[in-house]
């Protein structure tokens, strides 16, 4: 009986060492010969009918080189739109509420670029006018082991300063409407619609905007969904010029669904879109991310690919604009702003020119540099049309200031202002609040896969898909939205005692100059 098992055994054994040499050998061969003779009689591709085996890996190369030029081949200064330096920035706060860094910048101090001045004099934080009574309950993670092999860390409640504005010092949109917009937080969310972003994403940044106080969130041109609500954040209600939430079953603006945005107590304001710094367009929203509930919310069908028309057919010159403003802000009572992108000196003159010839015009202009984001747009508009931010706030300030109308309309910019010293700098710049959306994105989970456009979102942001959208935990990501606002807000505030300055309102042109590639330095002024 022994000898029956021992040959059972050894027999068992034999098997099994077959079984995995045909799988690993002889499958493998077969697989490589199958796509030889495939690759040998297609006529798509001359590489691989060429090279059938080189082909194969060429491409599998080429698929894969975003992401190993992303974790492996690329310097940490080095990557666009952002590098892992910038991207860090925006995780690291998020998630353990820290901005610190060890041992020095990572900048390269020899090209050019623009600086904050700093006082000889510096001032005390009890100096700040900065309200930080109020307490805001958020988490953030702690780091308990980070080896080679293992990493252990634990979420851990803590109340965290708010560093918001005083009362007396709140950036008020629109004083003069029945429903004025007062602001304590320097910085929001820019606009991203509930469709290019999923339901979890959307109501992620709701509610962690919501607890961060004082704080906005811009719908984008996709409509006012309850996700957006849920978080009790303020919200500015973008209308584009697809009127998406705003039209009637024909498409023409519906003045009913305006009222009803209206009276609903988060919505503090409105924007009108006319163009945006990734495109100078319409939106585009591929059909597979339109479900059933986007469809109803934007009053379009569902699974249709929907392309916005190139600008609104209500008006197509600033009399016409000015007059559909006017008519907004009269049936909402609330402030109504314009988002835009500038191109010229001549463009900003015009707009302020008008403004001052009629007494009318926005509330606030949302003014997008053309390095700003998308999640679907064209390469030759993402590239070349539209000014940089930087070069377009200083032409527009200029503008309203010659045309004595700067006291009437704030400016909100944005365009990859993810840091406090890029937000110091904007304000310093002329602008009033600034804006945010891919730090908001990468707060959420986003970790640049470029797939935006296709609902394949691996990280569950910029998807409708249900499957995907499950990887993010709307009850942890919250937190990392409150997080990334609050070092935002300490950071800018930071930066104006290092200024010389009680607070970051105050932070002018005299407080930024431009070094360049030489070491010249210039003032902006």
């Amino acid at each position: 009986m022994r000898g029956v098992r021992d040959v059972s055994w050894v027999e068992t054994i034999s098997i099994s060492t077959t079984l995995l040499i045909i799988f690993l050998v002889i499958v493998p061969i077969l697989a490589v010969v199958f796509l030889y003779l495939y690759d040998r009689k297609q006529k798509q591709h001359a590489i691989l009918r060429n090279y059938p085996i080189l082909g194969r890996m060429r491409y599998i190369l080429e698929k894969t080189g975003p992401e190993l030029r992303q974790y492996l081949f690329d310097n940490d200064n080095g990557g666009e739109p952002f590098n892992r330096e910038e991207y860090l920035h925006m995780v690291l706060p998020g998630k353990y509420l820290n901005s610190v860094i060890g041992f020095g910048s990572k900048r390269n101090f020899n090209e050019a670029g623009y600086f904050i001045r700093n006082a000889m004099f510096t001032k005390q934080n009890e100096e700040m006018r900065v309200d930080n009574e109020v307490m805001v309950d958020t988490m953030r993670y702690v780091l308990d082991e980070d080896n080679l092999f293992s990493r252990k860390e634990h979420l851990e409640d803590i109340p965290a300063l708010s560093w918001l504005l005083p009362e007396e010092d709140a950036i008020i949109i629109g004083p003069n409407c029945k429903h004025p917009f007062h602001v304590r937080s320097m910085l929001g969310q820019s606009a991203m619609s509930y469709g290019a972003l999923g339901e979890n994403a959307i109501t992620a940044l709701s509610k962690g905007i919501g607890m961060a106080k004082g704080a906005w969130m811009n719908t984008g041109e996709g409509g006012l969904s309850q996700h957006h609500l849920v978080g009790d954040a303020d919200i500015i209600a973008q209308i584009g010029s697809g009127l998406f939430g705003f039209r009637t079953e024909e498409g023409e603006f519906s003045w009913e669904r305006l009222r009803e945005k209206a009276e609903i107590p988060q919505v503090k304001a409105f924007e009108l879109k006319l163009a945006q710094g990734a495109k100078m367009r319409g939106g585009h929203v591929e059909g597979a991310k339109v479900t059933e509930e986007i469809a109803a919310i934007r009053n379009v069908t569902p699974y249709k690919t929907i392309n916005s028309p190139n600008r609104f057919h209500q008006f197509d010159d600033y009399p016409t604009l000015f007059d559909f403003i006017d008519k907004i802000r009269q049936h909402s009572g609330k402030p109504v702003g314009i988002k835009v992108v500038i191109g010229s000196k001549q463009d900003a003159e015009e707009l302020a020119s008008f403004m001052r010839e009629t007494g009318s015009g926005p509330d606030h202009i949302s003014l997008d540099g053309g390095e700003g984001g998308s999640g679907a747009t064209y390469q030759d508009l993402a590239d070349s049309v539209g000014l940089p931010l930087r070069s377009s706030l200083i032409l527009l300030d200029d503008a309203l200031k010659k045309y004595g109308v700067r006291d009437r309309v704030k400016i909100i910019a944005s365009g990859k202002i993810t840091t406090p010293d890029r937000a110091a700098i904007a304000l310093a710049m002329g602008a009033d609040l600034v804006q945010i959306a891919r730090g908001f994105m990468i707060s959420v989970g986003c970790i640049m896969a470029h797939k935006c456009h296709t609902n394949t979102c691996p990280a569950g942001v910029a998807t409708t898909d249900k499957k995907l959208q499950q990887g993010l935990v709307v009850e942890e990501k919250k937190y990392r939205v409150t997080n990334y606002i609050l070092t935002m807000r300490e950071g800018l505030f930071r930066i104006a005692s290092a200024a010389g300055l009680d607070s970051p309102t105050k932070l002018d042109r005299q407080h930024v100059v431009y070094k360049d590639e030489r070491g010249r330095v210039f003032t902006i002024e």
